[in-house]
């Protein structure tokens, strides 16, 4: 891509053009232009905070995310949600699935959902997943979501890109020795037991409690919402704790977690073609002087 062409877009971009936010997707994920293009949207992105969801396979965390969206978009708000899917170690390609859940919000305007494969990433998350959110944010969406594939223990790649992570469980999968498990159930800032209707859900709770009642006091003890996108069960309250902790970031000052200086040279968004400049990360507080 020309420089003139990525800057015509970039300013169709400013205006928040949903063409224009899907053309420099595509360019940035093929590594075309990818350094000017990001240098471009970082310093006027960093603003929004990002929703991270993840889990197991099965546990419905892609019917949680247009549950959350659909909440998002009765109180008025446009969503931006990044949905990662597993690549096929043998042909590279990957099922988009979590388009078909979210059909509903396929023809909404004010939803944008860019779906992507891993492309042999490990840890949950696409190597282009915070190029796309920025990208998201810079084009005017305010609720920025992030899915990843479904998760075990140690894929832990979304500490680094969200700011408040829920980790969606499901009753039937283990044991209350699952549960205390190290990994995945360190990160979460909200626990969530989705599929509340199935037996085993109120157990499953309860062993999570119980995780978190060894770990001591915390400045943030993660709450246990139990949720059913079948009847919308828990849902408002699942979106009341997710304000809530955003908030507590705010007050607390860490939200400075996502998008840091480490995951800009982990996941690739910046090289060393890129000259001086300062990059504004999250809440725009915390501001990284890259020389090169």
């Amino acid at each position: 891509m020309r420089s003139s062409d990525y800057e015509t877009w970039l300013e169709r971009l400013w205006q928040g053009d949903r063409r224009a936010a899907a053309k420099l997707i595509s360019r940035v994920e093929d590594n075309q232009s990818r350094v000017d293009i990001m240098s471009k949207i970082l310093p006027k992105s960093g603003e929004r905070m990002v929703l991270g969801i993840t889990g197991p396979p099965g546990a419905g965390k892609s019917s949680l995310v247009g549950a959350i969206t659909q909440l998002y978009r009765e109180q008025n708000e446009k969503v931006g949600i990044v949905a990662v899917d597993p690549s096929s170690p043998y042909t590279g390609g990957a099922i988009l699935g979590d388009r078909i859940r979210m059909q509903s919000h396929s023809t909404d305007p004010g939803v944008f959902i860019r779906s992507m494969g891993t492309r042999g990433h490990l840890g949950g998350v696409a190597r282009s997943a915070v190029d796309v959110l920025r990208i998201l944010e810079v084009a005017g969406y305010e609720r920025l979501i992030l899915e990843t594939v479904g998760v075990g223990q140690s894929e832990l790649d979304i500490m680094e890109l969200a700011d408040t992570i829920i980790v969606v469980l499901n009753p039937g999968t283990g044991d209350g020795i699952q549960t205390i498990k190290a990994g995945i159930m360190e990160i979460a800032d909200i626990f969530v037991v989705n599929k509340a209707d199935l037996p085993g859900a109120e157990r499953l709770k309860n062993d999570i409690e119980m995780v978190l009642d060894l770990n001591g006091e915390k400045p943030w003890r993660a709450p246990v919402v139990m949720t059913s996108t079948l009847d919308q069960r828990g849902l408002p309250e699942l979106l009341g704790q997710i304000k809530l902790h955003q908030d507590f970031l705010v007050q607390s000052g860490k939200n400075l977690n996502a998008v840091n200086k480490s995951s800009l040279k982990k996941f690739g968004v910046i090289g060393k073609k890129l000259p001086s400049r300062t990059l504004i990360m999250c809440g725009k507080a915390y501001k990284v002087l890259l020389t090169f």
